[in-house]
């Protein structure tokens, strides 16, 4: 296991998340990058508990993920079932795994400020913190045709990983209204949302 976790975790991290995977009892699985999550967490038919990652984000998205599913794994231990999956006892839960972890010999110092202001109050995904996600997609070696939202010129059109294309417009308070070409249906896409653009 410990092999395994060096292709995916960044190298100080190596060890303290072997030992969190053992003490929890958890069975780790990566797999190929799925579009609409990074990892999840379930509790299996026999009782036993099995944590899934996404293998394709970069070492550091890797480490926040593998950290946010056991944090819901221990949160439900000690809470029960009944707690809301990203309420105050797994935000505790996920703030106390994480603190050994926010330091420079972890994470890069041009990335170590935004993962310590997202974990005064961590949101229930990386991607739903603007500045964290752009902080960590630097570090991302894949998809370099990739764009943001934000980076497009007004009235561009780009399309998603389904095949839809859209038209940018105005921004809202944080996100963009964007117009799909096909329906003519608004919606709305966070800044840091990837996308591929056409024009």
């Amino acid at each position: 296991m410990h092999d395994i976790l060096q292709k995916y975790l960044p190298e100080r991290a190596v060890a303290p998340c072997l030992e969190l995977i053992k003490h929890s009892g958890v069975h780790l699985k990566i797999v190929n990058q799925r579009i609409t999550r990074h990892g999840d967490y379930r509790k299996m038919p026999n009782g036993s508990h099995q944590i899934t990652v996404n293998a394709s984000a970069n070492t550091y998205s890797f480490l926040i993920t593998l950290i946010h599913e056991i944090a819901h794994l221990l949160a439900f231990e000690k809470y029960g079932r009944r707690i809301r999956p990203h309420g105050p006892e797994w935000k505790h839960t996920f703030q106390y795994l994480m603190l050994p972890f926010i330091r420079p010999e972890i994470f890069p110092n041009k990335l170590l400020p935004a993962v310590a202001q997202h974990f005064r109050n961590p949101k229930a995904s990386s991607d739903t913190d603007a500045k964290l996600s752009l902080a960590l997609k630097q570090f991302d070696i894949q998809h370099p045709e990739k764009s943001f939202v934000f980076e497009l010129p007004h009235g561009s059109i780009f399309k998603l990983h389904n095949g839809r294309h859209y038209k940018k417009g105005n921004k809202r308070v944080k996100r963009y209204e964007c117009i799909e070409v096909a329906s003519g249906k608004l919606y709305l896409f966070q800044p840091n949302a990837e996308v591929e653009w056409v024009n």
